[in-house]
This record gives C-alpha cells, sequence and structure tokens, in this order.
C-alpha cells in the first residue's frame, strides 16, 4: 500500500511540473504577443506592425521543461560580449546548467548583465543565450534567449518553451548579444518562438 501511495505521489508530482511548465508557456507567448502587439513597446518594423496578429510559437511541449543543475562560477571575470553591433555591454559568467534533453548530456553558460545587476529589479535576473540546430531553419538564424531567476539552491526548472528571438530578428536597428559558441547546443529545440519571417 505505501509503495502504490509513492508510485501515485511522484505521477501527481510529474502531472504538476507538467501543468506548470504548459501554463507558464501559454503565458508567456500571451504576454509576448501583447508587448509585439503595443507600439510603444514592440520592436516590429512599422510595416510589420500594421499587419502583425501573433507570433509564430512551436507547440508547447513539456519535454522541453528540463530540470537543470546550476554549477556556479563565482570566480569569473566580467567581459564584453559580442553583439549585432559594435556595441559591446559588460557580462559576467554566473555558472553552467548542467541537464539532460532528448537522452543528451547538456551544459549552457548562463550569464549577468553586470550593470543590470546593480539594479535592484534585476540583480537577481540570469541571461541564457543558445542555439541550437533549429537555428537558421524554423528559428531564427542568430540564436535566441531564455530570461532566467537565480535559484535559492543549485536547481531550477529550464523552459526551453519560453525561448524567444532578440530584436534583431524583427528589426536591424537593435543591437543584440551574440549567443556564445559554447552555447551550440546540438539538439533541435522545437520549442519557443519560431523564426520571423518579415513582410
Amino acid at each position: 500500500m505505501k509503495y502504490l501511495f509513492t508510485i501515485a505521489m511522484l505521477l501527481l508530482a510529474v502531472f504538476t511540473n507538467a501543468q506548470d511548465c504548459t501554463d507558464d508557456a501559454i503565458a508567456f507567448q500571451n504576454e509576448l504577443n501583447e508587448q509585439y502587439a503595443d507600439a510603444d513597446k514592440s520592436p516590429l518594423t512599422q510595416e510589420d506592425f500594421e499587419v502583425f496578429k501573433s507570433l509564430e510559437f512551436y507547440p508547447v511541449d513539456t519535454d522541453f521543461c528540463v530540470t537543470a543543475k546550476l554549477e556556479r562560477t563565482p570566480d569569473e571575470k566580467p567581459f564584453a560580449m559580442q553583439t549585432s553591433t559594435s556595441r559591446k555591454p559588460t557580462y559576467v559568467k554566473y555558472g553552467v546548467l548542467h541537464f539532460t534533453l532528448q537522452g543528451k548530456e547538456c551544459r549552457l553558460d548562463v550569464f549577468q548583465n553586470v550593470k543590470l545587476s546593480k539594479i535592484k529589479k534585476y540583480k537577481n535576473s540570469l541571461f541564457l543565450p543558445f542555439t541550437d540546430l533549429t537555428s537558421g531553419m524554423d528559428s531564427y538564424g542568430g540564436g535566441r534567449y531564455i530570461d532566467l531567476t537565480i535559484p535559492e539552491g543549485d536547481i531550477l526548472v529550464l523552459n526551453f518553451n519560453t525561448a524567444y528571438n532578440p530584436y534583431c530578428a524583427y528589426n536591424h536597428n537593435y543591437s543584440c548579444p551574440v549567443p556564445p559558441q559554447q552555447n551550440d547546443l546540438q539538439v533541435a529545440i522545437t520549442a519557443g518562438v519560431k523564426k520571423h519571417d518579415k513582410k
């Protein structure tokens, strides 16, 4: 009886995590569409904005909601991150995320923007830029981003359904960080925002 109860609790936990992942992804999509439909916030060109209805997303897939272990790297030195322009914002590597996806052991470096980290609102924010096997195919060739929050422990949920394009994917007037080479995943992340077809 105790064994059956344990199994039931595990199944409930899995279902709850999957539901949370789905709910977060749907809320993310709605919020992003609202932002892009707002003339004061949208990065879209005027031509694209006039015909905008919705961004194109991959179907929400809970397989792309993974538990990652955060390995902190406190001795890293700040560096100038490459962008799509000559701008070089200062970032520091905060740590490495270790996780399994599609049967493969993966790792991604995660960063903090030094300037933003001094602002109370963003002091716990982490920046995760990456490319994968969909980059330049179904998703934007310049890679995608995920926003994260520093966890209290060393475990966090990495929801690729919330991966979004840099503003440069919509408008070349922006300057966007370029995902570092070590953050090129050798798996196809068919989750999050797809590439933008310009009008």
